[in-house]
């Protein structure tokens, strides 16, 4: 851990002011707000605060789940924090339960952005094979990747040198995880920069779904495209065009929700009404923009919906060789800010996973008996109490040019006085 103090004399007396800023991305020396409130409260307290952050399933705090000693052993060498829970339902009379392991996989960059792209590549597939096979070796039925996990996080410096990470669904990422899938009988999403080589050779930020047969299912597309500071993506590609798919696999219907595509109520419902039981959100995001957003959007989103939500975020700080600015008044810098990893599942229910390290590489590991999702849907209603109809045709107005919203004006607010 690095601090730093700024240090004044008044009048020949030293006076070191308490701000201190550190440096290793760390939550004031501790990996996460979970282990910060451990440490620091009383038992009785800590549980009630974490009842009141991460909330109940089926009436209880979360179970931990036993992972082999050679996979804990893997973390400990090579410094991934690595955490693994249980989320149950209820038990019902007519339906087994639907237990699927998932896993999350945070990471950052394997060697400085200067390096050679070749270099850059071999060395972040050879960071990720060690993780992957701790999944696998965890039992992890279903395994997502942050965004773009092949590469820097580049979008910001808008150098088009970057595209040379671009790849076909079919390219070498792709068929290095095929080979993984198969070995560990998982299915494993990889976000990419895709070059689409049949269309103009146009780049797409893409997840690409490998089968647990190591058989390419499909792909989608990142459907909201963010233009906000230094994440002015549209520079490199644009707004997806595969809609709202959900892929049925041997463990469960998935979707994939790309990054930016969380502050969008809309495309989280989407995924649902198509029947989606897990959507992930592999993402890139750094502290200063969203971190106050990042445990609210995916949990409301599983709860409004009814549905699991896996959220995925890159950690480290990326310094790229040329400054750059991003038209906001900032001065030219080098790098994006902090990427605050975070990890973490929520549940229908509302109840969340305490989340992976601010600052370290991780894997998190959950059982999701997927049962709960069917029966959240019966105790809240949401689907059935919903007005889809109402939205649709606000929606359908709103679309046309000579829309007019619904406002009713208090008559006395454009009365002239007498």
């Amino acid at each position: 851990m690095e601090k730093t103090q700024e240090t004044e004399r008044d009048n020949g007396v030293a006076a070191v002011t308490q701000q201190q800023t550190f440096k290793d991305g760390s939550i004031c020396g501790y990996d996460s707000l979970h282990s910060l409130l451990s440490a620091n409260l009383k038992p009785h307290i800590f549980q009630e605060v974490s009842r009141l952050l991460l909330g109940l399933n089926c009436g209880k705090a979360l179970e931990l789940l036993s992972l082999p000693e050679s996979v804990k052993a893997l973390s400990s060498e090579h410094d991934f924090d690595l955490q693994a829970f249980r989320f149950c339902a209820d038990k019902e009379f007519l339906r087994e339960p639907r237990v699927v392991r998932v896993g999350l996989i945070q990471n950052s960059i394997a060697l400085p952005t200067t390096a050679h792209f070749s270099e850059q590549k071999r060395a972040i597939f050879q960071k990720l094979k060690l993780i992957i096979d701790a999944a696998g070796a965890s039992g992890v039925n279903i395994l997502c990747l942050q965004e773009a996990w092949t590469m820097p996080f580049a979008f910001c410096t808008r150098e088009k040198r970057w595209c040379e990470f671009a790849e076909p669904i079919n390219g070498e990422s792709t068929q290095f995880l095929q080979e993984l899938a198969q070995k560990h009988n998982m299915v494993i999403i990889s976000p990419i920069l895709e070059r689409d080589v049949h269309h103009g050779d146009t780049l797409w930020n893409t997840a690409v779904i490998i089968g647990n047969h190591g058989n390419i299912i499909g792909k989608h597309r990142k459907n909201h495209i963010p233009r906000v500071g230094d994440f002015n993506e549209s520079t490199y590609y644009m707004e997806g065009d595969t809609g709202h798919p959900v892929f049925e696999t041997a463990y469960g219907k998935i979707a994939i929700n790309i990054c930016y595509g969380r502050h969008h109520p809309l495309n989280w419902l989407a995924f649902g009404l198509n029947g989606a039981e897990i959507v992930f959100n592999p993402s890139a995001t750094v502290g200063e923009l969203s971190e106050p957003m990042w445990p609210i959007e995916a949990r409301n989103a599983a709860i409004a919906n009814s549905y699991f939500v896996g959220s995925i975020n890159r950690v480290g700080t990326e310094t790229f060789p040329n400054p750059f600015t991003s038209g906001d008044g900032k001065p030219q810098h080098a790098d994006f800010g902090h990427f605050y990893g975070s990890s973490h599942f929520s549940a229908p229910d509302a109840s969340c996973t305490p989340s992976l390290s601010h600052h370290k590489d991780g894997l998190l590991i959950s059982d999701m008996d997927l049962n709960l999702c069917r029966q959240l849907k019966d105790k809240w209603g949401f689907r059935m109490t919903a007005r889809y109809e109402l939205y649709a045709e606000m929606l359908s107005r709103y679309l046309k040019p000579d829309f007019e919203p619904q406002v009713v004006s208090d008559p006395l607010l454009h009365k002239k006085p007498s």
